[in-house]
């Protein structure tokens, strides 16, 4: 989600930011990956109840689901048209992230106006791309933002 929040923000103050390094973006995901994809029993239970207990991969209690997110995420959808964010953006995403298909980076890659954008796949990494390996490839992806942007 900080992906998604951090695209929105330079949407609305776009002389503030000068390049973007965003690790799996889920943009648009309490639509695209999370309400689209949940049981018919999950909808209906958030709709009548206004939550859903998901269980998680990350931690052993279950984090809720609301109906109040969902329809909050709705009004930010930004992935079905043309994103006015044109600076420099580098996205690292793994190939074997659970939460966010990389796939779902490309509708990205696609939909950003920025002519200078990098999509870094990391072959067997997870969401969290969080093994020292990884952590260094960030580290560098930011470094040579830096550099790009100084």
């Amino acid at each position: 989600m900080g992906a998604w929040i951090a695209l929105l923000t330079a949407l609305a103050r776009p002389e503030r930011v000068a390049g973007m390094v965003l690790i799996a973006p889920a943009t648009d995901f309490t639509e695209e990956l999370l309400w689209s994809g949940l049981p018919d029993a999950a909808r209906r239970e958030i709709e009548a109840n206004g939550e859903w207990l998901r269980p998680s991969a990350y931690d052993p209690e279950p984090y809720p689901i609301t109906r109040a997110l969902i329809e909050d995420g709705r009004k930010h959808l930004i992935l079905g048209q043309s994103i006015a964010v044109r600076v420099p953006v580098h996205i690292l995403h793994g190939m074997e992230d659970p939460d966010v298909p990389w796939r779902h980076a490309l509708r990205l890659v696609e939909n950003l106006e920025s002519k200078d954008v990098t999509l870094e796949l990391v072959k067997g990494g997870d969401h969290r791309l969080s093994t020292p390996a990884e952590i260094a490839r960030l580290e560098n992806a930011i470094e040579r933002m830096m550099a790009r942007i100084s």
